[in-house]
């Protein structure tokens, strides 16, 4: 039973570090950017409209899949009560392994969004209706 509640504790991590980073990044980005904390990659790096279009971004994401990811957990967790630590251990692992996926797959839908807002050099794109010029007031 008490390696159970270490897994648990451990395999909870996860989604709950998920949960709180994407609260706080959805409502603000770091103040600075820098390469040792927040959302870093070169393209929500390029300037201030970047970093906090990034962090707003993949917090929403992070946040949705952390609570999404928690009751997966706890769920998962639950009829593996009392099996034996070798179980318990795999179960564990495999749980971490499937987190993993959303925690670093949050990258390419960002990445994505980051692209089609954004040119190459960090400039915001102008929206598609407004690059037809005056047709709508017409």
């Amino acid at each position: 039973m008490g390696f159970w509640i270490y897994m648990l504790i451990m395999d909870l991590l996860v989604p709950v570090t998920m949960i709180d980073f994407g609260k706080y990044f959805k409502t603000k980005a770091p103040k600075e950017i820098n390469a040792v904390f927040g959302y870093r990659t070169s393209m929500s790096m390029k300037n201030r409209d970047t970093w906090e279009f990034a962090h707003k971004y993949c917090g929403k994401i992070w946040y949705i899949c952390g609570w999404i990811l928690l009751i997966v957990t706890i769920v998962a967790m639950i009829p593996f009560f009392g099996q034996g630590a070798d179980v318990v251990g795999i179960v564990g692992a495999v749980l971490l392994g499937i987190q993993m996926i959303p925690l670093v797959g949050s990258i390419l839908p960002t990445e994505l969004a980051l692209r089609k807002h954004f040119d190459k050099s960090g400039n915001r794109r102008m929206p598609d209706h407004m690059k037809r010029g005056d047709e709508t007031e017409r």
